[in-house]
């Protein structure tokens, strides 16, 4: 299972002092109990997909120059050179867009095993150390994706060039199509989204909740008590010196911050409101701490990304300390 995890402590200075939240997650070594290991399993499946389909997208080089050919000049050979480049393309974000169905199907279950039950959120993050990072997992690789889809207009570009092509091409029958009209239609509502892969994820973890009704606290404060453990973990230097990798750092703020997103996004007033259960003024000054190249990208995740920011309930302070 890893390194043993201490318990939430409270500080000895007084009784009323708040908790501190001194949990070591070990992202690096944690192990499958008998009890984890079908959920584990199915969902580490999932995740060896993610790798390929980071690959994907962080590699992704548009047909861009190939399209503005066959738009200036619409022979048959210009568009057959377009078409034959745009093909490899949409199978890629066909295969993108299918391991987003595969997330959403996979995140209830997994949440299914962190929330609720006998086990409070400290508990369930005490002792089911392999299913929560896999959490952290699924979040890095949510926040990594849309990431690179934001850095890469080519993605839509080449989608509707492959649309309207496609649509043409239907009519004379000059080439089978490679995916039908339906999920044409879906995939271009994925890719349209900004941030596709968190809205994948907050509307499976919304979904959750409304299924599992009783479980709505828990839910929210599982993932803010993990928010809060997170931070904790790189204040800390006694904790962070039991983090060995330097990629595990990189992890740890990749996840703090899309847990507070994911909060922001299931919790029906968010986690800017005063009385959340999470810190964000803690991470955001924890980020400006950090060199910009890690920082600027979470930041601006969290000024673009979260729901309730720009609200009337979020407390001035929190949205002087976010802008840009």
């Amino acid at each position: 299972m890893g390194k043993l995890l201490s318990l939430l402590a409270r500080d000895e200075s007084t009784c009323c002092t708040p908790k501190t939240y001194d949990v070591f997650l070990d992202f690096e070594n944690a192990a499958p109990t008998d009890l984890e290991r079908e959920v584990y399993e199915e969902v580490d499946h999932v995740l060896r997909q993610s790798e390929i389909v980071l690959d994907e997208i962080q590699c992704y080089k548009g047909a861009g120059k190939e399209i503005r050919e066959a738009i200036a000049d619409p022979s048959p050979e210009c568009q057959e050179k377009a078409w034959n480049i745009v093909i490899p393309l949409v199978e890629k974000l066909k295969r993108c867009y299918e391991h987003s169905l595969e997330l959403e199907r996979i995140v209830p279950k997994l949440l299914g095993q962190l929330v609720g039950g006998r086990l409070n959120p400290t508990q369930h993050l005490e002792t089911q150390q392999a299913l929560v990072k896999q959490l952290a997992e699924i979040l890095e690789f949510v926040l990594k994706f849309d990431e690179y889809k934001m850095k890469t207009p080519a993605i839509q570009n080449d989608f509707s060039y492959y649309r309207r092509i496609a649509s043409r091409q239907r009519l004379d029958t000059a080439h089978e199509m490679i995916i039908s009209t339906e999920l044409a239609n879906r995939m271009s509502l994925f890719y349209a989204h900004a941030t596709p892969m968190l809205k994948v994820l907050s509307e499976a973890t919304s979904k959750f909740v409304q299924d599992n009704s009783d479980n709505v606290d828990n839910t929210t404060e599982t993932l803010g008590t993990m928010a809060k453990v997170c931070l904790r973990m790189l204040e800390n230097p006694k904790l962070l010196a039991q983090i060995e990798r330097e990629e595990t750092h990189l992890l740890l703020l990749r996840v703090m911050v899309g847990l507070v997103i994911l909060y922001d996004h299931v919790h029906p007033v968010g986690a800017f409101a005063r009385g959340a259960h999470v810190d964000v003024k803690g991470c955001v000054r924890l980020l400006q701490a950090q060199p910009a190249v890690k920082a600027e990208p979470l930041l601006n995740a969290l000024r673009y990304t979260t729901k309730h920011l720009n609200e009337d309930n979020t407390p001035k302070n929190i949205r002087n300390l976010l802008a840009a």
